[in-house]
């Protein structure tokens, strides 16, 4: 049985593989592997994570005919509205890499002191079935608070600035192993992980 992964940012291949890789029979394939999708940008329009994971996992499974996981993920920081939020890939503008992102976002909170810095991030996973292209959705949800400058180097995206009061660390400085324990992703996917053994198997382990 193969599936594929809706994206080609090799952070998420790599946590995806690490918490579904032990399913038996299960083959985890990624946009990368697919000559008519490794150049193609989906536009994520949606005004939600579930509506730009469901997005991504449609348009996917439609071209390969596959079943297709896809998940949108964010940031939200309260001090700032609920920012970047859906957004948070495109933070700052195009073409940024994920340090000027942080960058972007601390200076945004430069005067804002650590106790009200409060954030989360946030994660939805959306399996699409061929052939009739049923979705399951599930969730996930870390808070933290953000740090005035990167630690680790672990991780992608807001990582180094995502500061987990419960480990004294940033998500940046956590093991694979570590973040996909209690990270947003991890959460999820641990309930997506049941839903695809159900779903695509037939069974549960």
């Amino acid at each position: 049985m193969r599936i594929v992964v809706a994206t080609k940012n090799q952070g998420k291949i790599k946590e995806i593989k690490e918490l579904l890789g032990d399913i038996e029979g299960l083959e985890i394939l990624s946009m990368i592997d697919f000559d008519d999708l490794k150049d193609v940008e989906i536009e994520e329009n949606g005004a939600t994570f579930e509506e730009n994971a469901y997005i991504k996992a449609l348009f996917v499974a439609k071209k390969t005919g596959l079943p297709a996981l896809a998940d949108d993920s964010g940031l939200e920081v309260d001090v700032l509205g609920g920012r970047p939020g859906v957004k948070s890939a495109r933070f700052g503008g195009p073409g940024l890499t994920d340090g000027e992102r942080n960058e972007k976002l601390l200076a945004l909170l430069k005067n804002v002191p650590l106790k009200d810095r409060t954030a989360r991030f946030k994660c939805v996973m959306v399996l699409v079935v061929p052939p009739d292209f049923e979705r399951y959705v599930t969730y996930g949800v870390c808070e933290g608070v953000i740090v005035d400058k990167p630690r680790g180097t672990f991780g992608f995206g807001y990582d180094p600035i995502f500061y987990l009061p419960k480990f004294g660390k940033t998500m940046a400085e956590l093991t694979t192993e570590e973040k996909n324990a209690m990270s947003h992703r991890g959460k999820a996917l641990r309930t997506m992980k049941e839903i695809i053994k159900e779903v695509l198997f037939g069974k549960s382990y």
